[in-house]
């Protein structure tokens, strides 16, 4: 897949999936801003994808606030000369628990980065999309945003939430030659997971039908498929890269 020219936004691109989405797409020629709320996280991965022969350039940003999401926007398409493409990554989970004794204010984070984010990218994205009458767009769901995952209240709400907002908006904008889906990754081995000891990772991996984790460069190629001249014809669609956890 070639992107040779095409300028993308991916946020939450500081590590981790958004990393890993970032590189390949670079490696593919398109031209990325890389953003995250941490400075240092995020120009590391320019500075990665700068010594591999890409262009980036970082711009800090809080996806759940108003006024960064749009000067994000802005500068991106400022250094892009428009806006092609763009993956909405940035997300927080939350420990395991009741929801009898969640907080509030956990609660409220997570729905305000993995839900209200992605809309509010979303909604300064379209805007430039609309008027240029084109572009696509990924949205980082989960397997949780389609099944369970017990004691995860707050991430299992706002991940279902990314799914619906992803199909409404595929349709509304299906005309207008704008294609919006999501990746649903299962259980993926980022660095914050490779933090667990050896006996924690082979239980995690030992719930997967095909009997390991997923790495972060399969989510980052089913972005870079969704994002493709190939996927023209999908839109409103949950890619699901769980190793078949879904339907365990």
């Amino acid at each position: 897949m070639s992107f040779h020219g095409a300028g993308v936004v991916v946020t939450g691109a500081g590590s981790g999936l958004g990393r890993a989405i970032a590189l390949r797409l670079a490696a593919d020629g398109a031209r990325v801003v890389v953003s995250d709320i941490g400075a240092e996280g995020g120009a590391s991965t320019v500075e990665q994808i700068a010594a591999a022969g890409g262009q980036a350039r970082f711009v800090q940003a809080d996806v759940s606030d108003v006024d960064s999401v749009e000067q994000l926007i802005g500068a991106s398409v400022d250094y892009l000369g428009g806006l092609d493409l763009a993956v909405n990554n940035a997300g927080i989970g939350h420990h395991p628990g009741d929801l009898h004794e969640m907080s509030v204010e956990e609660w409220d984070a997570v729905i305000s980065v993995d839900l209200r984010g992605t809309f509010l990218c979303m909604r300064s994205e379209l805007a430039h999309m609309v008027q240029a009458g084109h572009g696509k767009i990924v949205n980082m769901a989960s397997n949780a945003g389609t099944k369970n995952a017990p004691g995860m209240a707050a991430y299992t709400s706002a991940k279902h939430g990314v799914v619906g907002l992803t199909k409404n908006a595929a349709l509304q904008y299906a005309r207008r030659n704008i294609q919006i889906n999501a990746v649903g990754p299962g259980t993926i081995l980022t660095e914050g997971l490779a933090a667990f000891g050896a006996e924690q990772q082979a239980e995690w991996a030992d719930l997967i039908p095909v009997g390991r984790m997923g790495r972060p460069d399969e989510i980052a190629a089913a972005v870079a498929y969704l994002l493709s001249s190939e996927a023209d014809f999908i839109t409103g669609h949950t890619l699901l890269v769980d190793g078949g956890l879904m339907w365990d």
